[in-house]
């Protein structure tokens, strides 16, 4: 009854979300269902100290990234830089490989440091008008711009900043450039199933006739044809200032501050202490936004003068809705990890025989239930890491590999309909879950065989 109440929980969401229910109400609705049939006396403290405390711990760590992205990736639109960069990928790789294009920014921005839950902001400007210009069905964005950011860059390529590189390091004792050879085999394997399916998923709807279509919601604003582009090394200064600014920052700011900052201000009883750690990743991205933000306006005063007072309002209202989405989700997946089911599921998982096939369905089962690659990784981790050490130095695997295997295995089955990047990159682009998630689904199916690629790769040749 335990476990059942976790996937009865889990199924309510999914089905919910899947059919454009409000996350922000379905999520505590659907752990509370969980916590009703598990515990039903502790519905209210739940609710209370568990959901909405993560909620919350969620809006006060991410909601400045998520706001200042949207602005960045709304000045970029309005300055018509966004249609600059879009027109000179096209022309550079061909209209019909528009797709790759739209992969290739979100590849340069996720790499570079920018979270995943920015890249859209950033992105989808791009995708519109280069899957407009080359008659692309618009419902292939979402899942272009989840192959793009949510695959490869975010936890296979060694030395991605994406903090599912960085999770499995303390466990293991490794670092972000862990078993780099076994990362760059299970990228390729992405990159090529990915680029296949996608293309010919694109190929057959427009030999069908399907165009990128009408009357869409949440379309990029159109610039006046009568203005002159700006050259392309001046569309892409915004985002290299931001990719220049965020790297420098994160080696440069603990030499500003030590480990952990006392905050000692006249009108605290006592000082708050802030780790440096936690927060250094965030205080560079931000930092870099508001520079790219600033050089937008910089390089195209009238423009900004012009447009990006509405644009600005609509990006708010967007980085709120997609913030209290995924803060949603992240309450509800603390709420499932606390229950007697999960536990029951977690324990189960320790049956699997093989260290890193136990490792790789361990931890993209608990990211699916939970809708987080972040979290999943993290409960598993925190669960199972002495497990994982001891069986893997049992049989001589080295600690690189199973660094690489937890944080590919994290991105694979997390983006089930209820997960929050899902859902932000749907509302971003204005589509639903019955026009573009079978796509998105089929990405994370490929995500999630790569990670068992990547496995036999090792266990066949002994690479790392």
């Amino acid at each position: 009854m335990a476990t059942l109440a976790v996937l009865l929980a889990l199924f309510v969401l999914i089905f919910t979300a899947y059919r454009g229910a409000s996350v922000i109400l379905l999520a505590p609705l659907a752990a509370l269902i969980g916590v009703a049939l598990s515990e039903p006396s502790v519905i209210l403290p739940v609710y209370s100290a568990l959901f909405m405390s993560k909620l919350a711990e969620f809006v006060q760590k991410y909601f400045p990234l998520f706001l200042l992205g949207a602005v960045f990736g709304k000045g970029v639109e309005v300055a018509g830089f966004s249609r600059v960069i879009a027109r000179a990928l096209i022309k550079w790789l061909g209209p019909s490989r528009a797709m790759l294009a739209i992969v290739l920014v979100c590849n340069v921005l996720t790499y570079g440091g920018v979270s995943v839950f920015v890249v859209v902001f950033a992105a989808y400007p791009f995708a519109a008008f280069g899957f407009r210009a080359g008659g692309i069905p618009k419902r292939f964005i979402p899942a272009t711009i989840a192959f793009g950011a949510l695959t490869y860059t975010m936890d296979c390529l060694p030395g991605t900043p994406q903090i599912q590189n960085l999770i499995p390091a303390p466990f293991f004792g490794t670092d972000a450039y862990a078993a780099g050879t076994l990362g760059v085999i299970g990228a390729v394997f992405i990159f090529t199933a990915g680029s296949f399916y996608l293309s010919r998923r694109i190929h057959e709807a427009m030999a069908r006739g399907e165009g990128y279509g009408s009357d869409h919601r949440n379309e990029p604003m159109v610039v006046l044809e009568n203005e002159r582009d700006a050259p392309v090394a001046i569309a892409l200064m915004p985002l290299i200032v931001v990719g220049v600014v965020n790297k420098l920052l994160t080696f440069e700011l603990p030499h500003f501050y030590n480990s952990a900052i006392a905050l000692a201000l006249p009108g605290l009883s006592k000082p708050v202490v802030v780790q440096l750690a936690e927060v250094k990743a965030s205080w560079a991205l931000l930092i870099a936004l508001l520079c790219g933000i600033i050089s937008v306006g910089v390089l195209a005063p009238r423009a900004m003068r012009r447009g990006f007072g509405a644009g600005a309002r609509d990006a708010v209202n967007g980085a709120l809705l997609a913030v209290m989405n995924t803060a949603s989700e992240f309450g509800f997946g603390a709420v499932m990890a606390a229950l007697p089911g999960f536990l029951v599921i977690k324990e189960a998982l320790k049956a699997i025989p093989n260290p890193l096939v136990n490792e790789a369905i361990s931890v993209t089962t608990l990211a699916g239930v939970t809708g987080s690659a972040s979290g999943g990784l993290s409960i598993a981790l925190a669960a199972l890491a002495g497990q994982f050490k001891a069986a893997g130095t049992a049989a001589g695997i080295p600690m690189e590999v199973l660094h690489r295997v937890a944080s590919m295995a994290s991105g694979g089955m997390d983006t089930l309909p209820h997960n929050g990047a899902v859902i932000v990159i749907l509302a971003v682009c204005g589509l639903t879950h019955r026009e573009s998630y079978a796509d998105i689904f089929v990405i994370s199916l490929i995500k999630t065989a790569a990670v068992f690629a990547v496995i036999g790769v090792y266990y066949a040749t002994g690479l790392v």
